[in-house]
Parts: C-alpha cells; structure tokens; sequence
C-alpha cells in the first residue's frame, strides 16, 4: 500500500511540476506583457513550454491518460518548431535534441508494440468513461488548436508571435480542460488551468487595448 501511494505521488510531483513550469512561462510573458502594454512572445517561453510538455506527457502516460498525452504531442513540436524560429533550438547539444524529437515517438512505438498492454490501459481505462475520454481528447484538441493557429500565423511572418486567436482559443479550451478535470479528479489539470485562465484573459484584454491605441 505504502508503496502504491509512494508511486502515485512520484506520478503526481512529475505533473505538478510541468504545471509549475506552464504557469512560470506564462507569468514571464504576462510580466513583460504588462510591461510593454502589449502581448510579448519571450524566448524563455517557448524553451519552458518544452520542458513543461515533455514532463506533461511522462504523466499523462503514466495515468494512462490518452487525453493528456494527446494535447502534448501535438504541440509538442509546434514549441520546438518555435524555439527554431526564435534560434533557441540551435543552441541545445544535439544529442538532446535528438532525444527531445525522438522522445514521443519512442513512446508511440512502444506502446504499440508491448502486446497492446499500454493500448488497452489507455483506452480501455476504468477510471476514464468513453464519453470522458472524448470529451477531454476534444478540449485538447482545440486548445492545441491555439498553437496550430499560431505556427501558421508566425510562420507566415517568419518571427514567434502570439496573436488575440490564440488566446481566445486558449481561454475556451482552458475552459474544457477545467472540466475535465473535475469530472477526472485530477488535481493537476485543475491547478494549471485555473491559472492559465487568469493569464489568457488578461491577454485578451492587453491585445484589444493594444489594438485600439495603435
């Protein structure tokens, strides 16, 4: 029993802490946002968000949630697709950043070819209704949306930006995800959404604003 609960914990530190970097990076960009009295993109945000996503999708799989893993890879490399536009990529050693691209991969493979054990736990998770799994797979979806938006948004102008879609799309995810997590009890989605919701609302406003002056 001691060692379940010692198991559970080390699961749940692995969580909150991706949550912690999360909340860091967007407590960076707010500060330097309400400093310039416009929405910042600050390198240190995309190289928090990598970090955060990696030990995101570690829990996320390690709680046979499917719906949390699914969020993470897909922005995934859409944060590492920024840190090369922003050139904080080209700096890392390249055996890490061999592991960084190949990482969620490794899993995916793995999981596919260990008997369908980690499938049928992700799928088939008793502690995870049908209709749960599909619903939280959605609000991942559309709150990765925001990333997807913002990748052709900065790509198309060649520099990491973060325009009002994205918030707008982050706030009605974060919104999804809140529930999720209450229908899941899962403390960790819940701290980190609560959060995030203050910071993407506060964006919204600092964008309107900005775009009213100019």
């Amino acid at each position: 029993m001691s060692d379940w609960l010692s198991y559970k914990s080390f699961i749940y530190a692995i969580g909150f802490l991706a949550q912690i970097l999360f909340s860091a990076r967007l407590l960076l960009q707010w500060i330097k946002s309400e400093k310039a009295k416009r929405v910042l993109t600050p390198q240190l945000f995309w190289e928090l968000s990598l970090m955060a996503s990696f030990l995101l999708f570690v829990y996320g799989w390690l709680r046979d949630d499917f719906a949390i893993m699914l969020g993470q890879i897909l922005a995934y490399f859409i944060y590492i697709r920024n840190m090369q536009l922003q050139g904080s990529w080209q700096k890392l050693p390249l055996l890490l950043r061999w592991f960084l691209s190949a990482f969620p991969l490794l899993v995916i493979v793995y999981s596919f070819n260990n008997n369908a054990y980690d499938l049928d736990r992700l799928f088939k998770n008793e502690a995870i209704s049908t209709k749960l799994l599909i619903w939280g797979s959605l609000a991942q979806v559309i709150f990765t949306c925001r990333f997807i938006y913002q990748w052709f948004y900065s790509e198309k102008r060649k520099v990491s930006m973060l325009p009002t879609g994205f918030w707008v799309l982050s706030l009605i995810g974060s919104l999804m995800i809140l529930s999720y997590a209450i229908i899941r009890k899962d403390p960790v989605l819940f701290i980190g959404q609560i959060f995030g919701f203050i910071v993407y609302s506060r964006n919204i406003t600092l964008a309107f604003k900005s775009k009213k002056a100019s």
